[in-house]
């Protein structure tokens, strides 16, 4: 109905003359819902944002802005407040007429064209394939997910995308593991690496490694450790695995250690992409970061840079001048011994999703990478592209606890809780929803026990428990042998005059508005709040009034109101990968 409110101002303001009302000077209409029902049901402050360029007082601008305001049935008043605020009073056939749209548009009840088309890339999760998926991710790829569909709903064109860290040192590490587990198998003895990866995963891997390399990759320990520098806590932890790693390379050659390198790769990659399909998680793209170097994207980006004059040479190094453009310091691009760094990965990456057609890369990172923003802007800017294209959403932390208790979130052994592990206790739907309660710039207490929970308190199921009302209404219906006849009911809407009807309807007609805000700011708790908000309205309805009552007209008017209830309910769910049951 906000858009009601919109039309009508852009017709009045083409039948003003230009001089009252500047064409170039109205870009976008504020309309806001009023908090005070004596204020009417949305308000503008458009006559005072257009005052200075018309030069006219905010309050006579108004008027004439009142004045030329085309007629509607569904706007029984306007009335102008304050300095200038014009404020609208909707008439009860709104409502009706929005309750009718949301039966008739059903599953597509709430989309709009907000976004014209623009294409959106939505990067998320993209965790180090060196292990499972933990908890901490799963609030990454519930909050990814929801954005998604949130900026799909919004009329943007979305593609969905995991950046798979193939290439650099976290994954030799991890293959250098397996190998040593490998080893293991073969009756070789050694004390395991501090800095190697220590979880159990690693263990089946190496068992693969064992049926598919037989005894071809075995070395005698005392060959692969001899003349290594000390492990912590003697030595450097990370000195001590590089040795390792390089060691593992000249005793298997190229070929022996990239066979155990891809295999922990495909098996932790399968494990996670099996995972996030379960949650609920798909995705259009798994881009590979050694593509980058194989296919020439990181040196095009970096002979952009030379050619642009951004690049110097210091102490052997290549050194991109990212304080030029914004950053706290230059960044190396090129080591002395000619390996790119992972920032050139970076930047190559987010020129690449620029140079593919996107004209907005959303990034949903760790709370610790600040630093990178300005960074890869940076040389976004330094390569020709717009450096406001980036929008990076950093997520906080994820506590978990079991009522009172905080659970103990990993080992010092390399075992931690995963998301495989959460979602098989509370479930998927609970744990999609849980992620997406709070803002992702705030940490988030995760209540196992309150998620598992059949009660109000819990936020999901007291949502859900709305649906499967309606749902059980409609079959108490059939049951009785009442017969619903939808023209009738839509013809009686007016008959819905309780306040509980009245706030139902006002609850339920917000949700493009609150699917397009939440769009707009990247916030899909702003829709778990509105689901909350109507499913309050709708059960203290429910508790309130009997639908099935005698009277046919305004039993059907009261079966078409719930009907509306669940199908928003439905859609909103829907967009946080939650479902929505008929029985619980």
């Amino acid at each position: 109905m906000k858009y009601l409110i919109e039309k009508l101002l852009r017709d009045a303001f083409g039948a003003l003359p230009e001089e009252l009302c500047p064409r170039d000077a109205i870009g976008t209409v504020a309309i806001e819902r009023t908090r005070d029902a004596t204020h009417g049901d949305f308000a503008s402050n458009v006559a005072l944002q257009l005052a200075k360029a018309a030069k006219r007082k905010p309050r006579d601008l108004a008027q004439a802005i009142v004045a030329a305001l085309p007629s509607s049935e569904l706007v029984s008043r306007v009335e102008i407040a304050g300095p200038g605020f014009i404020n609208f009073f909707l008439a009860p056939a709104a409502y009706q007429a929005e309750l009718a749209k949301v039966i008739d548009e059903g599953r597509g009840y709430g989309r709009t064209q907000a976004g014209g088309g623009k294409r959106v890339l939505v990067e998320f999760v993209s965790a180090n394939p060196t292990g499972p998926l933990h908890v901490g991710h799963g609030r990454h790829a519930a909050f990814g997910a929801s954005l998604a569909n949130l900026l799909d709903a919004a009329g943007y064109s979305v593609h969905r995308e995991y950046y798979i860290n193939d290439a650099g040192r976290q994954m030799d590490i991890l293959a250098a593991s397996v190998w040593l587990r490998y080893l293991e198998s073969f009756g070789e003895e050694f004390p395991f690496p501090s800095n190697g990866y220590r979880g159990d995963y690693v263990r089946p891997i190496a068992t693969q490694l064992v049926e598919r390399a037989g005894r071809a990759l075995v070395r005698p320990a005392a060959e692969v450790f001899a003349g290594l520098p000390p492990d912590a806590p003697e030595g450097d932890k990370d000195e001590y695995i590089d040795a390792v790693i390089e060691r593992a390379k000249s005793l298997l050659g190229a070929t022996g250690f990239r066979q155990a390198f891809d295999l922990a790769l495909e098996d932790i990659i399968g494990d996670i992409r099996d995972d996030l399909e379960e949650f609920g998680v798909r995705y259009d793209r798994w881009f590979s970061e050694r593509s980058l170097a194989d296919d020439g994207a990181i040196d095009h980006a970096l002979d952009l840079l030379r050619r642009n004059g951004v690049v110097y040479e210091k102490d052997g190094a290549e050194w991109f001048r990212a304080t030029d453009f914004g950053d706290e310091k230059d960044r190396v691009v090129v080591r002395e011994n000619g390996i790119k760094t992972y920032f050139a990965s970076d930047i190559a990456y987010h020129l690449n999703k620029c140079e593919r057609g996107f004209e907005q890369l959303v990034d949903v990172l760790g709370s610790d990478h600040h630093g990178y923003i300005a960074r890869v802007r940076a040389g976004l800017v330094a390569m020709g592209q717009p450096g406001d294209c980036l929008d990076v959403r950093l997520m906080q932390f994820v506590t978990l606890y079991r009522g009172g208790e905080k659970v103990q979130m990993s080992t010092r052994s390399g075992e931690f809780i995963t998301l495989r592990e959460l979602r098989r206790e509370v479930g998927n739907d609970a744990a999609r929803f849980f992620y997406v309660l709070r803002s992702n710039e705030q940490h988030l207490d995760f209540d196992m026990q309150l998620a598992v929970s059949r009660s109000n308190d819990n936020p999901v199921y007291y949502i859900q428990y709305g649906h499967a009302r309606v749902c059980s209404v409609l079959r108490q219906m059939r049951e009785k042998g009442f017969e619903h006849d939808d023209a009738r009911g839509r013809a009686a809407l007016a008959r819905l005059v309780e306040p509980h009807e009245q706030a139902v309807l006002a609850a339920m007609s917000r949700y493009p508005e609150v699917i397009e805000a939440a769009a707009q700011q990247r916030a899909p708790h702003m829709l778990v709040h509105y689901l909350r908000e109507l499913a309050t309205e709708f059960h203290a309805y429910y508790n309130a009034h009997q639908f099935l009552v005698a009277d046919e007209a305004l039993r059907d008017a009261r079966i078409v109101l719930i009907r509306g209830v669940r199908q928003v309910i439905a859609n909103g769910l829907c967009l946080l990968g939650v479902s929505a049951p008929e029985a619980m």
